[in-house]
């Protein structure tokens, strides 16, 4: 009879090895959770547009401030006090939130876009990372360009016109809100994209109009009343709304219902991108 070749002392280091000795070989073990696998994401994330400040954060910002000065000087001092708040700082919360909900789209949709083009995808699909925690990685990365981009634009804006915060409870929940909201849409735009040129035509037919059209320039009392209630089904309406209520303390609309439709929505997009991801959708070869 032949004898085995495997050795007692390989086969109690085998047995040692099934049985989940894995720290003795080097070999991490993830819970549930694994939160160093999401915070390296997160990071990897935040790291794409902090080496490129000048076009991430300093364009626009520039640009925001390029916007009030227009109209500042053009019909700032023509403009009557919109509910007893002047004009410019009626204008600058919503030139703030369109800033934030720009960059928190661009920063998602460009990051999922890019690795497809490029091809490296399986970078992001092959790891140890469940859908979930895909998700939470790229948004947060998202919401925190956002919230750099708002902050920074608010930084420069305090020299020529008063930055307000009645109610700081709403401007952190908005600011957050509104970027998670426009990180997943940006995320759902970066899967189904497959070119540049498709993620453009979401931002110039769906993101900027919907922006526009949502109170960042005017109060939407001043519209008929039919234009009122179509402005009360846009969510970005509420996004505005909601900021200018923290930075002013005037809102156009329910403060309630603003909170209710932001926490719909991104529990709505939360679910989407995780089934997208779940499946591959555009994703996987």
């Amino acid at each position: 009879m032949s004898q085995s070749l495997t050795s007692p002392a390989t086969t109690q280091s085998t047995g040692a090895l099934h049985e989940g000795a894995y720290p003795a070989f080097g070999v991490r073990r993830f819970g549930r959770f694994n939160t160093l696998g999401t915070w390296t994401l997160y990071v990897k994330e935040v790291r794409r547009f902090t080496k490129i400040l000048s076009q991430t954060v300093a364009a626009p910002v520039i640009t925001t401030l390029l916007y009030l000065s227009i109209f500042s000087l053009s019909v700032g001092r023509l403009r009557p006090d919109i509910h007893g708040v002047p004009f410019i700082e009626f204008l600058s919360a919503g030139l703030i939130m369109m800033t934030m909900i720009q960059n928190a789209f661009t920063n998602t949709s460009s990051s999922l876009l890019i690795s497809k083009i490029q091809g490296n995808v399986v970078d992001l699909l092959m790891p140890p990372l469940s859908p979930g925690e895909i998700n939470t990685g790229i948004a947060m990365a998202g919401v925190t360009r956002g919230i750099v981009v708002g902050l920074v634009t608010a930084i420069g804006m305090a020299p020529f016109v008063h930055i307000g915060m009645v109610h700081p409870w709403a401007i952190i929940f908005y600011a957050l809100g509104a970027s998670f909201m426009l990180s997943l849409l940006g995320m759902l735009g970066g899967i189904w994209a497959e070119k540049f040129d498709h993620l453009q035509a979401i931002t110039n037919f769906i993101i900027l109009p919907a922006t526009f059209l949502s109170g960042t320039f005017y109060s939407i009392t001043q519209l008929p009343p039919f234009a009122q209630v179509i402005s009360h089904w846009n969510p970005f309406f509420y996004l505005i709304d909601g900021l200018r209520y923290g930075m002013t303390g005037h809102a156009d609309g329910s403060i309630l219902t603003g909170v209710m439709v932001i926490l719909g929505c991104n529990v709505v997009l939360w679910l989407t991108t995780h089934y997208l991801f779940r499946i591959g959708f555009r994703l996987k070869a």
